[in-house]
């Protein structure tokens, strides 16, 4: 075959380029410490690297996200701890208060100390994250959760939020929630259950008062009707033999007969009566709704009643029941909730560790794809090299191979 000085020409400087080419590939190789620096170089790996790098960047995230969750989680436990710890001061100040030795003075002192601990907790309810949110106020965060108003007709602190929580992505299929609405841990806890005397005839009602309060709390459970309000009414009626029975009004049902005698005292589901009467007279009592009490409003109705003169002392003693079961109810809600806190918080924990693993396991697959071998690569350029200069040495010669150069 005839061959050209033009083809001769073509095919050496051919041989440079493309040595120099891979000698500049091996070289940006060497130089980046990557083997795929352009799709062209592995086309499957290239893609392969693609997505790996997403997935690396998604576990990045979820990283950033397990951060501020754990953040918010941790200062949301310091504020309950917080809130904790005030309610047990004013749990000790209300148990002192109801000691026989306590003064006017003394109480009054007393009440300044809930007032300050009722502010307290007041504020630390509605406190704030790092951007300025109320954190207990569900979605409306951006206005305070609970708002104190001494002049209102019924409750002085009120729920001004809703019942929105936020959620975090740790994972593909891990949401954990990083917020609860403050009604759930402040404002739906129940307050002291409760009765009252709706109608006497003729029996006349020295005391009564409950002194057992987990039997009537049990009591109430198993009769309050919600639907029905005569259902939650019972008559005591006095029977001949010593005997008083317990009717409920609305079904008409014997609940109970009892022993009975007139002037002194009576338990029945843990309230204590010293009823006065006859045969054939009776007195109706009720039980009342469930109310529920936030723990700041519990301690303002404590304050009014360690500061305001002239209270009766079976009033104030209710007012001390009241307080000490709205407060033990309230830790109760506290408690449950910091438990959640602490399991979401080992959750994201968990989870943190094991996108960790992943992570490490995704950058080395990455790598084994990716990176260039360097002994290979050394190798390689020393060969690329040694190629390049023969072409370079023998191009001169073999385009010098001309008839003339004989004539």
């Amino acid at each position: 075959m005839r061959i050209s000085t033009n083809q001769i020409f073509d095919l050496n400087i051919r041989s440079v380029l493309e040595n120099q080419r891979g000698l500049s590939d091996t070289q940006q190789q060497l130089a980046s410490g990557k083997r795929i620096n352009k799709p062209s170089d592995d086309p499957v790996g290239a893609a392969q690297v693609v997505r790996l790098t997403e997935e690396l960047d998604k576990l990045t995230q979820y990283q950033r996200n397990n951060d501020l969750l754990a953040s918010s989680l941790e200062q949301q436990e310091a504020i309950l701890r917080s809130i904790n710890n005030s309610a047990n001061r004013a749990r000790v100040l209300v148990i002192q208060s109801g000691a026989g030795y306590t003064t006017d003075a003394d109480r009054k002192a007393i009440g300044a100390e809930i007032e300050q601990i009722r502010n307290e907790i007041l504020d630390l309810m509605n406190s704030q994250n790092e951007q300025g949110e109320y954190i207990f106020a569900g979605f409306q965060s951006e206005s305070q959760a609970f708002e104190f108003n001494p002049a209102a007709s019924g409750n002085k602190i009120t729920f001004a939020g809703d019942d929105g929580t936020n959620q975090v992505q740790l994972s593909d299929s891990v949401t954990i929630q990083s917020s609860t609405s403050g009604r759930v841990i402040f404002e739906d806890v129940l307050a002291r259950l409760n009765f009252s005397f709706s109608g006497s005839a003729g029996i006349s009602v020295n005391q009564a008062a409950i002194n057992q309060q987990g039997t009537f709390d049990n009591f109430h459970k198993d009769n309050y009707d919600p639907v029905t309000p005569a259902n939650n009414e019972f008559r005591l009626t006095v029977l001949a033999g010593d005997q008083i029975q317990v009717t409920n009004v609305g079904t008409g049902a014997v609940v109970d007969t009892l022993d009975f005698q007139s002037g002194q005292t009576l338990n029945y589901q843990g309230i204590e009566f010293n009823l006065e009467g006859s045969v054939g007279d009776s007195v109706d009592f009720t039980l009342d709704a469930p109310q529920k009490k936030n723990i700041a409003e519990t301690l303002h109705d404590m304050f009014l009643a360690l500061t305001t003169d002239d209270v009766a002392d079976s009033d104030f003693r209710e007012a001390i029941n009241d307080a000490l079961v709205g407060i033990d109810n309230s830790l109760a809600s506290i408690g449950l909730e910091t438990s959640s806190l602490g399991g979401r918080l080992n959750v994201a924990q968990s989870i943190e560790e094991t996108n960790l693993d992943l992570e490490i396991a995704n950058k080395t697959a990455r790598s084994a794809i990716e990176d260039v071998d360097y002994a290979e690569a050394s190798a390689e350029f020393a060969k690329q090299e040694t190629a390049l200069n023969a072409a370079l040495a023998t191009f001169p010669r073999v385009t010098s191979l001309s008839l003339f150069d004989f004539l």
